[in-house]
């Protein structure tokens, strides 16, 4: 049977383009984010090449986000893969200045909804003795930049989330993948900079940044490795970029 995988953050950027390079391995793909519209969008686009369902909550709530994992039909239920997609960028100022709001939207969106989701779905795949799952870290958990420290701590809280999720999951034959994308081009820093587009172009200007099927392509080299190999940690960078603010640019 094939493969069923479940995305958070399905709704656009990377989130997206995972779930379009899955559905090209036939995977059945649970897409999960909070816009109905772009889910019930993204699943009639897939449809004809895979079977969809969609969940539509907010993974900064436990509530919601257990509900939906208990309300999947049972046909729905065991899932293969978990990507840890949803996660979010607010402001970017020094810490003196920064808006306690942005702070809580990056630590409870980035670990939080993490967690949240995780604990939706892991117990599963303990109980199966099977699973993988990809959590979207950042370059930024591995280099704290100026005026990003709350995001950079939200980032590096997940690697080491990876890092204990491997410690805890594989005696139950599951494996745990990080990946650290660099400079993508998605619709992250609009959000970062808060509807802004003018600031947020600016941030890819002079080089070719990475896109979100970059990374997809990335996560499919991690989730159809052989089962005798574990890719534990990925750092992709674009080729003009040397370091997290470090950008060579023409």
């Amino acid at each position: 049977m094939s493969r069923i995988a479940l995305i958070t953050g399905a709704t656009s950027g990377i989130g997206r383009a995972t779930a379009e390079a899955f559905a090209d391995l036939e995977y059945r793909l649970i897409l999960c984010g909070r816009r109905q519209d772009r889910l019930d969008e993204l699943k009639t686009e897939l449809s004809s090449k895979t079977d969809v369902t969609t969940l539509n909550f907010d993974v900064r709530e436990f509530i919601d986000v257990d509900d939906a994992v208990r309300s999947l039909p049972e046909e729905w239920k065991a899932i293969d893969i978990l990507v840890n997609n949803a996660g979010n960028a607010h402001g970017m100022s020094a810490i003196q200045d920064g808006d306690p709001n942005d702070w809580d939207q990056m630590i409870d969106g980035n670990v939080q909804g993490l967690l949240y989701v995780s604990k939706a779905v892991i117990p599963g795949m303990v109980d199966r003795k099977r699973g993988h799952v990809v959590n979207l870290s950042s370059i930024a958990g591995k280099e704290t930049y100026a005026n990003g420290a709350v995001y950079c701590a939200s980032k590096a809280a997940v690697e080491a989330l990876s890092t204990g999720m491997r410690l805890d999951l594989t005696q139950h034959g599951i494996k745990v993948t990080n990946v650290a994308p660099g400079a993508v081009k998605t619709e992250f820093s609009v959000v970062r900079f808060k509807g802004d587009t003018e600031r947020a172009d600016k941030i890819y200007q002079g080089f070719t940044p990475l896109s979100a099927e970059d990374i997809a392509d990335a996560i499919v080299y991690a989730v159809t490795a052989p089962a005798n190999v574990t890719i534990a940690d990925l750092t992709i960078l674009a080729s003009a970029q040397a370091a997290a603010m470090t950008i060579h640019r023409k």
